[in-house]
């Protein structure tokens, strides 16, 4: 049973205050970087944790000794002092005093390591351990850039084509595994934001980027079948990370093995702050990690208007333009020069500052037309017409 927290983040607050001043009563000690810590945690409000929570507690039985506020900011603690292994965390909450009162526990009654794998059970929503199973076949590695930066090879036009439909239909259930942990950061983070005029729901410029998640040296399997060792069989084989395979770090140049984080983020912020990450599977594609993401956040997020997408040359793809212009998103992306189509302008031309091609004689160019089927505006010589041909004396080349 969990009890009410009827203090909340005030309570949290004076308690703080009290063993503080109790470890250190000169605090003029602390290091500068410790402080700035302190600060950060110190008005990191999430009371609400308990109430959102409070569902996925039973209603009778022995009551929690810890609320899941404290929990969760411990959690947090550990991310913002990079201590990945639980373990050790729960070892270091013992001994330094300090890192218990900033979490909200007695000094001298920190948690252990069952405890908080039981606040990550009940954080997520299923009861499989991971979200594909842990059986399956092997496959093999992605392929890599044929250069250094190039990213994984993709007909994006034909994938976003085939996908989009598809992901316009998208509708994630309450009951998704990670619905819990999404409404615990739009509550208490994304919300907040939008309190404080940080984010402008009906007006949202977005910019999204994938970004590698490196969560292991190697993919770990063993055998599950009976087939000789060393003979290189096809079977199944049960993995330790399902979730995660092979990708390709285009920047680093080299294989990873992990998750493609894919991120939206307010590029009207000031600090470019986070709308809506998530974790796609490392061998996928930027523009398709993109697709998932945007409809899943638009499930999420009804209530958000997106107006304009900043994105690089991995979404150059002709169906992201169709999908923004019907439905009133003015697109920034990169021109993909790998893309077919995407001919650079010869010598003998230029582009004036209105985008209007200028001719080797410094003449702009006189408009001549639109080609709908491939979103293109045609343009003629000054000097020229259909039926006269062209009088310059010096003739721009036919293409």
């Amino acid at each position: 049973m969990l009890p009410v927290n009827h203090g909340g983040h005030a309570a949290y607050q004076d308690t703080f205050v009290f063993e503080f001043l109790k470890l250190f009563p000169n605090p003029f000690i602390i290091p500068k970087e410790i402080w700035g810590i302190i600060v950060k945690f110190w008005y990191l409000d999430l009371s609400e944790t308990d109430s959102i929570m409070q569902e996925y507690y039973p209603l009778t039985g022995k009551p929690v000794k810890r609320f899941p506020s404290c929990m969760l900011r411990s959690y947090l603690l550990s991310i913002k002092l990079k201590i990945i292994s639980i373990s050790e965390w729960c070892r270091l909450l013992k001994i330094t005093p300090l890192y218990a009162i900033l979490s909200g526990f007695p000094v001298d009654d920190t948690p252990g390591v069952g405890t908080f794998y039981d606040f990550f059970n009940r954080l997520w929503q299923s009861d499989k351990d991971n979200y594909v199973n842990q059986v399956k076949h092997k496959k093999a590695r992605p392929e890599k850039g044929k250069k250094h930066g190039d990213k994984t090879p993709c007909n994006t036009d034909s994938a976003a084509a085939e996908l989009l439909p598809l992901m316009q239909r998208i509708h994630l259930p309450n009951n998704n595994p990670f619905y819990l942990i999404f409404q615990l950061y739009k509550a208490q983070f994304l919300d907040e934001s939008v309190r404080r005029g940080l984010v402008h729901p009906s007006h949202l410029s977005l910019a999204g980027d994938g970004t590698p998640l490196e969560t292991a040296r190697s993919r770990r399997s063993k055998r599950i079948c009976g087939c000789p060792k060393g003979s290189g069989c096809g079977c199944k084989r049960k993995f330790s990370q399902p979730d995660c395979n092979w990708g390709w770090d285009s920047s680093r140049n080299k294989y990873f093995f992990g998750y493609h984080l894919y991120m939206f983020v307010a590029a009207g912020s000031e600090n470019d702050l986070p709308i809506f990450p998530m974790l796609e599977r490392a061998s996928r594609h930027d523009l398709l990690s993109f697709l998932h993401t945007f409809f899943s956040m638009q499930s999420y997020l009804k209530e958000f208007h997106v107006e304009k997408l900043l994105l690089d040359a991995a979404h150059d793809a002709m169906p992201i333009y169709e999908y923004c212009k019907s439905n009133g998103i003015t697109p920034f992306i990169d021109i993909n020069s790998g893309n077919t189509g995407h001919t650079k302008y010869k010598d003998d031309f230029t582009i004036n500052e209105n985008g209007v091609p200028v001719c080797k004689m410094g003449l702009p160019m006189h408009h001549d037309g639109v080609e709908k089927a491939k979103h293109r505006e045609k343009y003629r010589c000054p000097l020229a017409n259909r039926k006269n041909g062209c009088f310059c004396e010096h003739p721009c080349p036919r293409f």
